[in-house]
């Protein structure tokens, strides 16, 4: 089905057993899948070892990766644990070697537990999965081997409700009516029972089948200018960034490229530490490298703050996108602490007057001040992030590391969700603006467009991973 062509017979026939899952390849668009595996008390040890490898066998055939399948993984029994979310991973390597450190929790049987922390935590878009918006599938995969404790059937459905697809995967002692109760329709593609676990593997290459599916976009004539995504049953046609769908749903356009003000507010506190600063400049000029730069165009401004606020450059001090480069890279890094209220005073009350070259409201021209941090603020931002947004600035806040997530939002524009962003750290940078409406030819959202290109250009090129290793332990996002 969605594999490569291969000659195997099926996990329950007498005939010789089906082929190894290694040579086996989905062939599927890009997935959000979470496992949600049974690690009770009624699981022996050399069971679960039998589910780490259907685990491993599964992900080892997927094409997995921040822009392509992302995998999470978590275990249950009266409590659930979080082994790994969708953002932790990206290779199979490091995957695998987190199935195999699981120690199983040994303990009841909380199903409909662990099917509300899939919906509520682990494929939110803080964990990794990507926004609605993107369609792209969320599949959360049960494996249980006994009868549930607490109910499943409401919890379910309100993870199906919000688009999730659920396999409910049975072992042995599996009660197949909460099984069912689990799983999306239509239930004979979506309920398994295997009778034993020594056939789980087996039966890991007829799963698969169902898990990925044909690949539409193969096996029809798509006729999609730039990209063809699959669906289960279905295909849909995306543009590359820059482009627009056409209403025929298959050809692409180019955006308009707009003009916008710009005004950069980066942070500059101890934290950042000096060799992540010099990083930051180069993401700043690789976003000026793809505005079009001018006094009637695009005009850029710079500022930089920690204990205090210094402006760089203002709007109206460079008229090409050489000169602010230029500029950007004779920065010097002011250390100290982070004073994030002022630098958005600074910004309101200086960087988009017209005196430092912000255009006049009545011109029409986008004010957009993109404010980036890697920690909490000591002081208060609340006044001076709403004067901005009152002052018709449109505001994101790009947070890495230490950065406060209720700080970010209170920064941040209506809707919220797609203007600000968060990572853990650097090395996943290409997740911070991956939530940004698809592009519609408006200067905004060229801009938008622009930034996340930008910054899966950096990661490609491995710009960024230096910061790793460098920048120390992070914490997540304080809530």
């Amino acid at each position: 089905m969605g594999f490569a062509s291969r000659s195997c017979e099926p996990w329950g026939s007498t005939k010789p057993p089906p082929c190894p899952l290694a040579a086996l390849k989905c062939r599927t668009g890009p997935l959000d899948i979470v496992f949600v595996i049974d690690s009770s008390r009624s699981v022996r040890p050399f069971e679960f070892e039998t589910m780490r490898r259907f685990m491993i066998d599964i992900i080892g055939n997927l094409d997995v990766g921040p822009n392509a399948t992302r995998v999470g993984v978590i275990q249950y029994s009266s409590q659930v644990q979080n082994i790994f979310s969708l953002k932790t991973f990206f290779t199979r390597e490091d995957m695998e070697k987190a199935i195999n450190g699981i120690v199983p929790l040994a303990q009841g049987t909380m199903t409909g537990l662990a099917i509300q922390y899939t919906m509520n935590v682990a494929f939110t878009v803080q964990e990794g999965a990507r926004p609605p918006h993107k369609k792209i599938p969320r599949i959360a995969i049960v494996v249980t081997d006994g009868r549930p404790q607490d109910r499943v059937t409401e919890v379910a459905t309100q993870a199906r409700d919000a688009g999730i697809e659920i396999y409910a995967v049975g072992i042995q002692r599996a009660d197949m009516t909460s099984l069912r109760a689990m799983a999306s329709p239509p239930l004979e593609e979506h309920v398994f029972l295997v009778e034993s676990f020594e056939l789980i593997r087996q039966f890991g290459k007829q799963f698969q089948d169902k898990l990925c599916g044909v690949d539409m976009c193969v096996e029809r004539d798509h006729g999609c200018q730039h990209s063809c995504v699959s669906t289960p049953g279905s295909f849909y046609c995306e543009c590359n960034p820059g482009y627009r769908l056409n209403a025929d749903g298959k050809t692409c356009s180019r955006c308009g490229t707009g003009h916008v003000d710009l005004v950069m507010v980066i942070d500059g506190s101890k934290s950042v530490r000096p060799q992540n600063f010099e990083l930051v400049k180069q993401f700043v000029n690789r976003i000026v490298d793809l505005l079009e730069v001018s006094p009637q165009g695009t005009r850029v401004g710079l500022v930089q703050y920690s204990s205090r606020v210094r402006t760089e450059f203002p709007l109206n001090k460079y008229h090409s996108a050489d000169e602010i480069k230029a500029a950007v890279m004779k920065v010097e890094y002011m250390e100290k602490g982070t004073m994030t209220g002022l630098a958005l005073k600074h910004m309101v009350e200086h960087s988009f007057s017209e005196l430092e070259g912000a255009r006049p409201l009545s011109h029409n021209v986008p004010r957009i001040g993109l404010v980036f941090t890697d920690g909490r603020s000591q002081d208060d931002i609340s006044e001076w992030a709403r004067r901005a947004k009152e002052s018709g600035i449109v505001m994101f806040a790009v947070g890495v590391g230490k950065a406060v997530e209720e700080e970010l939002r209170a920064i941040a524009s209506e809707p919220v969700e797609q203007h600000f962003s968060y990572s853990v750290d650097f090395t996943t940078m290409t997740h911070l603006v991956e939530n940004f409406n698809p592009c519609e030819c408006e200067a905004l959202v060229q801009f938008q467009t622009n930034t996340v290109a930008i910054l899966q250009s950096l990661t490609e090129r491995n710009i960024l991973r230096a910061l790793h290793g460098r920048a120390g332990a992070q914490s997540s996002p304080q809530l």
